[in-house]
């Protein structure tokens, strides 16, 4: 039995409603763990820990940017991955132990086209295997790029390049997941989503992360990743969602 799991699941975060709005729509959006006087700290750390990655850690082309490992980058995003309604969700939409696989910056160039509608990971026939998160580190609006998602998507048996001719194309029924900076979008990763067109003259940032079961590898390596100063500052709780030591004590409950 993993105790680890166990604790976590109790914690029971996530409102009844917001569990209902999840369960049927596929993602919901939540204020995030950032105190509102921390943002603009925040996001000129983001800004310089993406202008001063390893190229090696850097993907895209010319209408998105990724910078991978943000696990490691500065420790004001270590509150991200550990936050509290995002485990919860993992609790209820995996429902068995988890890890974290990847946590990255991504940010939508200024006019960018929109990204084909998608689904990180199809069901399963144990259920689903994934829960995403995106944090907003500028405001999401539609005209610079918010994720749309198609709710009810992720309970569907067909993906969207088996019905869309254009996977870029408005789909019916879309929603476009605003909110201002800060928010955070946790999202079944069967859902169908793509981020939006970014209409604007500046980038759109995010913080994103995905979940996925604890036997599946993960994205990025934590343990081979993980640095020696990240290793010491984070807790307990951090190590068992990064996988990064197999011997944690459990406490009874998570403060």
């Amino acid at each position: 039995m993993d105790h680890w799991f166990s604790v976590i699941a109790s914690g029971c975060e996530l409102a009844a409603n917001t569990v209902k709005e999840l369960d049927d729509t596929g993602f919901v959006v939540i204020p995030g763990p950032v105190a509102p006087p921390q943002l603009s700290r925040l996001a000129a750390v983001y800004d310089a820990a993406v202008s001063g990655a390893d190229p090696a850690d850097v993907g895209g082309g010319r209408t998105t940017k990724r910078v991978w490992d943000f696990v490691n980058r500065a420790p004001d995003f270590d509150g991200l991955y550990v936050y509290q309604p995002i485990l919860d969700a993992c609790c209820r939409v995996i429902g068995a132990p988890f890890h974290l696989s990847t946590m990255h910056a991504r940010q939508v160039n200024p006019g960018a086209p929109a990204q084909d509608l998608h689904a990180d990971y199809r069901r399963t026939t144990d259920g689903w295997p994934m829960v995403g998160f995106i944090f907003m580190v500028d405001e999401f609006r539609r005209d610079n790029g918010a994720t749309r998602f198609v709710p009810g998507s992720h309970r569907w048996p067909h993906a969207p390049s088996d019905v869309m001719q254009d996977a870029t194309a408005h789909y019916e029924g879309q929603v476009s997941a605003c909110g201002p900076a800060g928010s955070v979008v946790i999202y079944n990763g069967s859902v169908w989503h793509g981020h939006g067109v970014n209409q604007t003259n500046e980038p759109r940032r995010s913080i994103q992360g995905a979940y996925i079961r604890r036997d599946d590898k993960q994205g990025t390596n934590q343990a081979a990743r993980m640095r020696p100063e990240t290793l010491a500052r984070i807790g307990a709780l951090a190590k068992y969602v990064l996988n990064v030591e197999s011997q944690l004590s459990v406490p009874d409950a998570l403060a």
